[in-house]
């Protein structure tokens, strides 16, 4: 059997074509990054050169095959409103703007406090095509955490790290599900109560984010991307019956991901927690592939009953968990669940890629990620099957 380049082992997987060995590709929380880079926070969180070559030196230090671009459309003019820059102490920083106060640390994502408290809008009365602009311009990242989209350099990243790696290595960008922006835009209580109360004008919003992002994720797919990965991280059990998943998920990034394939780029779904009651709806997204299927306790998935399910349509991306394994567990639990994983997902010899299931946590130390690469060496081949 040939040896295949590290983007040709993904690009096999993500086709559900047979090759040497299972590929390593996980995707690093920003926390995790900064730890272990020991970056200054401001420049990792606003500098597009200094994000991509954080992400080109991980993955090379842990041999991944492929990189992960979790952030895009980074601005030069950042500091322009800036009224004060404070370094607090090593690795800790503080940025005042005339709207909200942002703490950087090292250790996760940016802590943001608006000076005014934000107000929700009412569902009823809401102004969808007024409300909402035709061009996504943010990302959702996290709770009062947005980053702003340049309209006139969405991508550039993707030109930088192609200069680096070339065609070595699977290069993937990420978009966020029309969910997650509904969510955030009218909080999480009022957002899940609406989904009951006025369904309609939550589908009328839907679409407008689905358009929006659409024609972003359409775009992206000119520069030298493998795949797509949509962050969807609220369509879970935890939040929604799988009858809402069918009726406010399930439509919205189905658009997104029929238009990325026909554009000849892979895209996945990455939904943290539990989704086993909903797999089989998952697929009928048209997605090439699922990322986390997070394991009990964490999730609710068993591996090789979702290879049984979905395994001759979908690549599966998982399922280690990078809290109870990777951070708290001993070497020996290391061990024991990687090699497990590893031969449950290498026994259809196809559509596997090695990953965490979620983000891999902050604090998960350098140590650990080494052993991953080192697992693949040792159990990865497919024609060596333990």
């Amino acid at each position: 059997m040939r040896t295949y380049t590290s983007k040709e082992r993904v690009d096999a997987a993500m086709n559900l074509q047979h090759l040497d060995r299972v590929p390593l590709m996980c995707q690093f929380s920003i926390g995790s990054m900064m730890t272990l880079l020991e970056s200054d926070p401001v420049e990792f969180w606003y500098d597009k050169k200094v994000f991509a070559d954080g992400l080109i030196k991980l993955c090379s230090a842990f041999r991944f095959d492929g990189i992960l671009v979790s952030l895009h459309g980074h601005s030069e003019f950042w500091k322009k409103d800036l009224l004060s820059y404070d370094r607090i102490k090593d690795g800790v920083c503080k940025l005042t703007y005339p709207d909200r106060t942002e703490l950087h640390t090292r250790t996760d994502l940016p802590l943001v406090t608006f000076n005014q408290s934000k107000d929700f809008p009412t569902i009823v009365d809401f102004d969808v095509e007024g409300e909402i602009p035709q061009q996504i311009n943010y990302i959702p990242v996290s709770h009062n955490l947005y980053f702003n989209l340049d309209q006139n350099d969405l991508f550039g990243i993707f030109d930088i790290i192609h200069a680096k790696v070339g065609d070595s290595l699977s290069v993937h960008g990420e978009i966020t599900s029309p969910f997650d922006y509904f969510l955030d835009l009218f909080g999480y209580e009022n957002g899940l109560i609406a989904l009951i109360m006025e369904p309609d004008k939550c589908k009328s919003i839907l679409q407008r984010f689905s358009v929006g992002i659409r024609d972003l994720a359409v775009k992206m797919c000119d520069k030298p991307i493998a795949a797509i990965k949509i962050s969807s991280p609220f369509a879970g059990m935890g939040f929604i019956s799988s009858d809402q998943y069918m009726e406010f998920v399930l439509p919205y990034e189905r658009q997104i991901i029929e238009a990325i394939r026909a554009k000849g780029v892979h895209v996945y779904i990455h939904t943290c927690g539990s989704i086993n009651d909903r797999l089989e709806i998952m697929r009928e997204s048209k997605t090439s592939g699922l990322e986390c299927l997070d394991p009990f306790p964490v999730g609710n998935v068993d591996l090789e009953d979702a290879f049984k399910r979905i395994g001759n349509d979908l690549f599966i991306k998982g399922n280690i968990d990078s809290v109870n394994t990777l951070l708290y567990g001993d070497d020996e639990k290391v061990v024991s669940d990687v090699k497990q994983i590893l031969e449950t997902g290498k026994r259809k010899g196809k559509g596997f890629i090695l990953s965490t299931a979620c983000s891999i946590a902050p604090m998960v130390t350098k140590e650990r990620l080494f052993m991953l690469s080192q697992l693949i060496d040792e159990y990865g081949q497919y024609n060596n099957l333990h």
